[in-house]
């Protein structure tokens, strides 16, 4: 008779155990859960490193080189240098 509830208390135990395991909040959905969004930040970590490798190389480009810094200067802000005239040429409006 007591090894019956002794066989009862556990089985119950190992039931509950069971369901905290597959169904509770912190069990193996959460574990999936938690795996998924993992493999979206590792991923999001490996396009901010692209970015960033850009930017760095970009960075030292513009340290080392004065024609890139011109360059820059040029496309970003519209400067022209001292001995240069600046044109802009825009379309023939029509006539009608």
């Amino acid at each position: 008779m007591a090894i019956r509830v002794a066989t009862g208390v556990l089985a119950l135990l190992f039931c509950a155990l069971q369901y905290r395991l597959w169904v509770s909040d912190d069990g193996f959905a959460e574990v999936s859960r938690l795996g998924t969004l993992i493999g979206e930040q590792v991923e999001e970590n490996r396009h901010l490193d692209q970015r960033n490798q850009r930017l760095e190389a970009e960075v030292a480009d513009l340290r080392k080189s004065e024609g890139a810094l011109e360059e820059r200067a040029r496309a970003d802000l519209g400067l022209i240098g001292p001995d240069e005239t600046f044109y802009i040429f825009s379309a023939a409006q029509p006539t009608g």
